[in-house]
């Protein structure tokens, strides 16, 4: 039991933290390439934890390792901000939030595959009907959508479901801040490479906040959250922390209108509502 709390603690912070990525995003591509971005970030963060590795003198991964590695780096180290990134020039930061509504059922989807998790039929429920509330929202909206834009978050949750599953399940022998740092460190040579060929021509011309936002998914969305958020789906279950994501529409919503001055419909925080009343059934049945 309190192995299980502890998960969902650090779940929690996990996903307080990943709140601010889609704002702080949306803030970065409007003037940065969402190729920089994406590689930017991954390169700033694998340099850090791999100074963590290096000072901790953590033993690298084993052979049987690196495939799975590899998969969690694909999942959240470079498609999910390479593709969210892609998406927010289509669709605004708002609206883009509430497919993270989606990420909760595909993360338990992918712990039953990829981790043998068996949650009871009851939780499918909860779930399925978070996810469909989420799911029909974002169809029912028309300003702000974009098929383009829709499309590549649907193709993003996919991936960092799959992301978070494969992570969690080695954050259980490795630990949750030695996966997300093997992973961006096996990706630093390719995206220190693609970050040099489209970093900006000028740079005097990004203003601060741009900076500002790469800076924070660098460090807190691409590192720090992991850190927490692989911890939490180890010790408390794939699937049923991952409902705590469930959460990050509401808290999204609220620094998309705060700091970007997105308007936030009645409709979509309605439907966000509804989305967190699942979590308590999800939890439960896990």
């Amino acid at each position: 039991m309190e192995r299980s709390m502890a998960g969902w603690g650090s779940g929690l912070l996990g996903v307080v933290i990943f709140s601010g990525s889609l704002p702080a995003t949306r803030v970065s591509v409007a003037e940065l390439s969402p190729l920089f971005v994406t590689s930017a970030r991954a390169a700033v963060a694998a340099v850090l934890g791999g100074a963590c590795l290096l000072a901790l003198r953590q033993a690298s991964p084993a052979k049987s390792d690196i495939a799975s590695l590899a998969v969690v780096a694909l999942g959240v180290v470079v498609g999910f901000p390479l593709l969210t990134g892609l998406a927010l020039l289509h669709i605004t930061a708002a609206h883009s939030i509430v497919f993270i509504g989606l990420l909760p059922l595909a993360t338990a989807g992918f712990g039953v595959l990829r981790a043998g998790e068996r949650p009871r039929p009851a939780f499918w429920l909860f779930s399925g009907v978070g996810a469909a509330t989420v799911a029909g929202f974002a169809l029912s909206q028309s300003e702000g959508s974009s098929v383009v834009g829709d499309g590549l978050m649907v193709a993003a949750v996919l991936l960092c479901g799959l992301g978070y599953a494969e992570g969690a399940r080695l954050s259980r022998r490795l630990g949750g801040w030695q996966v997300i740092s093997w992973a961006l460190l096996g990706s630093l040579p390719v995206m220190a490479v693609v970050a040099l060929c489209t970093a900006p021509t000028r740079w005097s011309t990004i203003s601060v906040p741009a900076w500002v936002g790469l800076g924070y998914v660098s460090v807190f969305s691409m590192l720090v959250g992991f850190i927490f958020w692989y911890r939490g789906l180890a010790l408390g279950g794939i699937a049923g922390v991952g409902q705590l994501q469930l959460l990050q529409p509401f808290l999204g919503l609220i620094l998309a209108g705060v700091l970007l001055g997105e308007p936030i419909a009645s409709t979509m925080i309605a439907a966000t509502v509804v989305v967190v009343l699942c979590v308590g059934g999800a939890k439960r049945f896990a």
